[in-house]
């Protein structure tokens, strides 16, 4: 089973059919996920005026950037690592170096996936 975050797009969607009168289950059925989802969209991020689909996707964006995970990979960090997978380290040697010598634990599934958004903007780490 895979996991998609939802799009600004299907935030408007879910709000448009609201306005509609579509039940949980049936914005569910039309976005094509699953109903837990809209349940757990409409809790996060209703606002004092409902669901709004800019404040739901504002918020939802705020959240990320303030997620723990988010936190750890600052700048500083992002650039060790590309000096490290640079000088030929694998993810997993490079975390175990990050720890040792700078005290920031992080997983290596993290350090292949900044590796795979690198290559996604055409960066040149993967072919370390």
């Amino acid at each position: 089973m895979s996991y998609n975050q939802l799009t600004e797009g299907q935030r408007y969607q879910i709000y448009a059919l609201l306005k509609e009168g579509f039940s949980q289950k049936a914005i569910a059925d039309n976005i094509e996920c699953h109903p837990s989802t809209i349940c757990r969209e409409l809790k996060r991020n209703r606002g004092k005026k409902g669901y709004r689909h800019k404040q739901a996707n504002k918020l939802a964006v705020e959240r990320r950037q303030t997620a723990h995970k988010s936190l750890k990979l600052t700048q500083p960090v992002k650039d060790w690592i590309s000096q490290l997978i640079e000088q030929d380290l694998s993810p997993q040697q490079a975390v175990d170096y990050l720890k040792s010598n700078k005290g920031i634990s992080l997983h290596h599934e993290t350090v292949y996936q900044y590796i795979y958004r690198d290559k996604a903007n055409g960066g040149q780490l993967h072919q370390h």
